[in-house]
C-alpha cells in the first residue's frame, strides 16, 4: 500500500510541476505533504505510514531513494546492491538484507548514472564497470550488464565520518601500544612502508592513521584510482586522482602516469592509495630514486605473498629478469605491514615485518610482531577472537633511525 501510494505522488508531483529541479527542499516537502493530505481525505493512513511515505517520496524525488535511508545509518559499513529490489548491507560486520528496494529498476539506474555523473565518470554498456565515489567519500563500484548476468550491482564501502587516528584504532585493539609507537618511528623516520592485506581488512583506514605521523612540515602528494583517503594535518597536501577514458577510449590518465607527474611536484612523500598493475614499477623506482618515506597499500593474503604480486604487478609493466625484479623490491620497500577480518568481524595487525635484503635468490622477510590467536570464544551464538601479539625479533636496518635522530629512541623502547 505505502509504495503504491509513493509512486501515485511521485508521478502527480512530476506532472504537475516543472523545474522541480530548481525547487528548494523546502518547497518539495510542501508539495508531498499537500499531495499526502489530499490522498488521506479519500483512504485513510496512519500517521507513522504518513511519515514514511513523506520521506520515502522526498528520496525518490531529491536524492537516491532508498539508498539515502541507508546511507543515514552510521553504523552501515557496506551496502550491496544485486538489483533494485535486492539490498543486502553490512552492519558491526554481521551482513543483512534490507527490506526496502528502490521504487523501480528505472530509479535504479538512474541513481547509478547520478552517482558516477558526481564524479565526472561515465558507465553503460559500452563501459560496464566503473569505481565512483559519494559527496561523503564512500567508495563506489558499478557492474552493469552484459557484465552483470543479474541485471546491475552496485556496491559501496563507507568510511567514518570521523578519520580513524591510531589511538582509535588501539582503542578498537588492531594492534597494541608499543607497535603503535614502534610505526610512528617508522613513518618520522622516513621508512618506505607497504600496507598488504584482503578486501575490507582496513589497509585504508589504517594507511589514514598511519599518516597522521608524518611531520606537517612536508610536503605530500597522494596518488589514488578513486579519491579516499582522509589525511589531516598536513598544509602542502596535493591529492591526484586517475581519469578514465572518455567515450571515444581517449585521454585516460592512469596511476602510472600520475606517479611519473608526481615526480617533477617536488614531493616529500608520495602516497599511492593502492598498487594493482604496472604503476608498481614506477612507484619502486620513486622509492629507489630519493622520495623515501613513501606509503601504499596493496591486495595479498600474507606479508610474503605481498611481495610475489609486486614481482606480478612489476611484470606487468616491463620485462626484466626476475632476479633484478626482487634487487628493486628488496631496495625500496622496507617495511610491510599486514592486516586481516578475523572470523568474528573485528581487524586486526596481523604481522609487522622487515625487508631485510637479499639471499639465495629470493627476498628475505623478518617479522618483527606477531599476531598469535590463542582461542575462539563463543558467547551468545556469536564467536569472538582472543590472541595477544609477539614481539619476534628487533629492527636489524637501523639506518634511517640514526640518521633522523630516532635511534636512541628506539633503542630506549620498554619491549616486552
Amino acid at each position: 500500500m505505502i509504495e503504491r501510494v509513493c509512486k501515485e505522488i511521485e508521478d502527480r508531483i512530476h506532472e504537475v510541476s516543472k523545474g522541480i529541479e530548481w525547487m528548494s527542499d523546502q518547497q518539495i516537502m510542501d508539495m508531498i505533504d499537500s499531495a499526502i493530505m489530499e490522498k488521506a481525505k479519500q483512504d485513510y493512513i496512519p500517521l507513522k505510514d504518513k511519515l514514511r511515505i513523506r520521506e520515502q517520496v522526498f528520496y525518490s524525488i531529491r536524492g537516491y531513494d532508498c539508498l539515502d535511508e541507508i546511507l543515514q545509518q552510521e553504523d552501515i559499513t557496506e551496502v550491496m546492491i544485486n538489483g533494485y529490489d535486492s539490498i543486502f548491507i553490512e552492519r558491526k560486520g554481521n551482513l543483512e538484507m534490507w527490506n526496502h528496494g528502490f521504487s523501480s529498476e528505472e530509479k535504479y539506474r538512474n541513481v547509478i548514472q547520478q552517482i558516477v555523473a558526481g564524479c565526472n565518470r561515465i558507465v553503460n554498456e559500452s563501459n560496464p564497470i566503473v569505481d565512483a565515489r559519494l559527496k561523503d567519500g564512500s567508495r563506489v563500484n558499478v557492474v552493469l550488464p552484459p557484465i552483470a548476468l543479474n541485471g546491475a550491482v552496485m556496491t559501496i564501502r563507507r568510511f567514518p565520518k570521523e578519520t580513524y587516528g591510531m589511538r582509535e584504532l588501539m582503542d578498537l585493539n588492531m594492534l597494541s601500544e608499543e607497535m603503535a609507537e614502534v610505526l610512528q618511528l617508522f613513518v618520522q623516520s622516513r621508512y618506505n612502508i607497504l600496507i598488504s592485506g584482503g578486501t575490507s581488512s582496513g589497509k585504508t583506514t589504517f594507511l589514514n592513521a598511519l599518516s597522521n605521523y608524518i611531520p606537517s612540515e612536508e610536503r605530500i602528494i597522494t596518488i589514488e584510482d578513486s579519491a579516499e583517503l582522509q589525511i589531516r594535518g598536513i598544509p602542502n597536501l596535493v591529492r591526484l586522482e586517475v581519469r578514465n577514458a572518455n567515450v571515444e577510449g581517449k585521454n585516460e590518465i592512469t596511476i602510472k602516469d600520475l606517479i611519473r607527474s608526481a615526480l617533477r611536484m617536488r614531493p616529500d612523500r608520495i602516497i599511492v592509495g593502492e598498487v594493482r598493475g604496472e604503476e608498481a614499477v614506477d612507484m619502486l623506482q620513486a622509492m629507489n630514486t630519493g622520495h623515501s618515506g613513501s606509503l601504499s597499500t596493496g591486495h595479498a593474503n600474507s606479508a610474503k605473498d605481498m611481495l610475489y604480486r609486486l614481482e606480478t604487478m612489476v611484470l606487468m609493466g616491463m620485462d626484466m629478469p626476475l632476479l633484478a625484479i626482487r634487487q628493486q623490491i628488496a631496495s625500496a620497500i622496507d617495511i610491510i605491514i599486514h592486516t586481516g577480518r578475523l572470523k568474528d568481524g573485528t581487524r586486526k595487525v596481523l604481522e609487522i615485518a622487515e625487508v631485510i635484503g637479499m639471499k639465495d635468490g629470493e627476498i628475505e622477510l623478518q617479522p618483527l610482531y606477531v599476531y598469535a590467536v590463542r582461542e575462539i570464544v563463543r558467547e551468545e551464538e556469536k564467536e569472538q577472537t582472543v590472541g595477544i601479539w609477539k614481539r619476534m625479533e628487533r629492527l636489524r636496518h637501523e639506518e634511517k633511525l640514526k640518521e633522523t635522530g630516532n635511534w636512541e629512541r628506539y633503542q630506549s623502547m620498554d619491549f616486552h
